[in-house]
C-alpha cells in the first residue's frame, strides 16, 4: 500500500504546528503569572501541575491533530493499494521507429513483436478487451479496445516502419492510458528496444499512476544490435525497466522470439491490478469531529479559567 499526496504544495502549512506549541505554552505562562498576579488560586491551579500535564496537554494534542488533518485535506491524499482482479484490459504499444528494423532479429525487432503480440491476442481469454496503438515521434491508436480479435490482428499486422522521426515512450503511455479510461483492471504492454530520443517518461509515469494503470514493458534487442538503414542499433533498458518499476509492472529483456511469446504469457497470468481510494473527505470529517469535541471539552470540563 502507498500514500500519495495530491496537493503536496499545501504540505508547507504543516509548518504553523510549531507556532501552535510555541503559542500553547506561552498563553499558560501568561495565565500563570496573571494567577500569581492576582492570588487567583483557583486559577493558578488549573494552569499548574495535573491541568498543565493532563487537561492542557491533551488539548495541545487536540489541537495538533486537528491542524494537521486539515492541511492534509487540502493537500488531499490517495491511498493505492494491490488486490486481486480476475480479467484485465490491455493496451499493446508496439515501437514502429526506425530502430525497430534492426536485423538481430529475424527478419527484424517490429515484425517479431508483430507476430508475438497477434499469438498474444489470440491466446487471451474470452472477453479480455485490447487496444492496439503505434508509437514513433507520435503516438497512433490502431485498433480502440475491442475483443474482436480478427480486428486486432488486423491492425497489428498492419503496422509499417515509421516514417515519423524518434521514439516517444511517453506519449505511448499517456495514450494507452486515455484508451483505458474507465476500465476496471488496466494494463499497458510496451514493445520496444528502449532508443527514447523524444520527450520525457517522468510525467508520463505520474500519468499512469494517476490512473491506476499497471505498465509491463519489453526491451526487444540484444547488447550486440542489429543493422538498420542508419547503423547500428542496439538495446536501451534503463528507460524501459524504470517505466515498469514505478507502475507496478514487470520488465521482460527478449533476445529471442520464443522469450516474446513467455513473457506474453506471463503477463495474462498476472492477476493483481491497482486501485486508489481518495479518502480526503474522510480526513475532512474526522477533522470536523475533532473540532467540535474540542469546542465541547474548552467550553465544559478543560475551559481553563473560571
Amino acid at each position: 500500500m502507498t500514500i500519495e499526496i495530491i496537493r503536496p504544495a499545501y504540505l508547507i502549512l504543516l509548518g504553523v504546528i510549531p507556532v501552535i506549541i510555541l503559542l500553547h505554552f506561552f498563553m499558560l505562562k501568561k495565565k500563570r503569572s496573571h494567577a500569581l498576579r492576582f492570588a487567583n488560586f483557583q486559577a493558578l491551579a488549573r494552569v499548574s501541575g495535573v491541568d498543565l500535564l493532563s487537561k492542557n496537554i491533551f488539548i495541545l494534542i487536540l489541537t495538533i491533530a486537528i491542524a494537521a488533518l486539515l492541511v492534509f485535506s487540502l493537500a488531499g491524499v490517495k491511498v493505492q493499494r494491490t488486490v486481486y482482479s480476475s480479467s484485465f484490459s490491455y493496451v499493446i504499444a508496439i515501437d514502429s521507429s526506425s530502430s525497430m528494423e534492426a536485423t538481430d532479429f529475424s527478419p527484424n525487432r517490429l515484425e517479431v513483436a508483430k507476430i508475438s503480440a497477434t499469438d498474444f491476442v489470440n491466446s487471451a481469454p474470452s472477453g479480455t478487451k485490447i487496444g492496439v496503438i503505434s508509437f514513433s515521434g507520435n503516438a497512433f491508436m490502431e485498433q480502440d479496445l475491442t475483443e474482436d480479435k480478427d480486428s486486432l490482428s488486423n491492425s497489428i499486422k498492419n503496422i509499417p516502419i515509421s516514417s515519423i522521426g524518434g521514439t516517444d515512450i511517453g506519449e505511448a503511455i499517456i495514450t494507452g492510458t486515455n484508451i483505458l479510461e474507465g476500465e476496471e483492471a488496466k494494463s499497458i504492454i510496451i514493445l520496444s528496444d528502449g532508443r527514447i530520443n523524444i520527450g520525457t517518461i517522468e510525467n508520463a509515469i505520474a500519468y499512469a499512476n494517476n490512473h491506476d494503470v499497471t505498465i509491463h514493458s519489453m526491451g526487444i534487442g540484444t547488447q550486440a544490435g542489429g543493422v538498420t538503414s542508419y547503423g547500428l542499433s542496439k538495446i536501451d533498458e534503463d528507460a524501459l525497466k524504470a517505466i515498469a518499476h514505478n507502475t507496478n509492472g514487470k520488465y521482460f529483456k527478449i533476445e529471442s522470439s520464443e522469450a516474446i511469446s513467455d513473457s506474453f504469457g506471463q503477463i495474462i497470468e498476472l492477476k493483481f491490478k491497482r486501485t486508489s481510494v481518495d479518502i480526503t473527505p474522510y480526513l475532512t470529517l474526522i477533522t470536523l469531529v475533532l473540532f467540535f469535541l474540542e469546542y465541547i471539552l474548552i467550553s465544559t470540563r478543560f475551559r481553563i479559567l473560571p
